[in-house]
């Protein structure tokens, strides 16, 4: 019997526990693969080959393609993990954090030193792809 989830219901936030670790595993292993200099130039040279080697689901393997940081999160990715993908895309976790959130930099770190997201601007977290 699972257990109760009280926080699974709170507005644009996917909260990584248990369950969300086991449906990520094998994505943020690939994530912590990109550690290696080798591994992120062979992950640079070809996406889709490198995540090939990985037991991921197609869904994930799209969403690192697509660079959906927030489908990502929602497929069991942890943001902490998902960093090495944007750092090997040379983008600092302000500017994907930002992204995450459809904001500017500028705007997104005006949000955070005025005290973060409103939970009245819950849709700002709707899956939007990288681009």
């Amino acid at each position: 019997m699972p257990l109760e989830k009280p926080y699974a219901s709170i507005p644009g936030t996917v909260i990584f526990d248990a369950d969300q670790a086991r449906v990520g595993y094998h994505l943020n292993q690939f994530c912590m693969s990109l550690m290696k200099a080798d591994n992120r130039a062979r992950f640079k040279a070809d996406n889709r080959a490198y995540l090939d080697e990985w037991a991921m689901s197609e869904e994930q393997k799209q969403a690192v393609i697509a660079r959906d940081y927030n489908r990502l999160l929602a497929l069991g990715g942890n943001v902490y993990f998902l960093a090495k993908i944007f750092s090997s895309d040379g983008l600092s976790f302000q500017f994907a954090a930002a992204t995450m959130t459809g904001m500017s930099q500028e705007e997104y770190a005006a949000m955070m030193l005025n005290g973060g997201r409103s939970p009245k601007n819950d849709h700002l977290l709707e899956t939007k792809p990288h681009g």
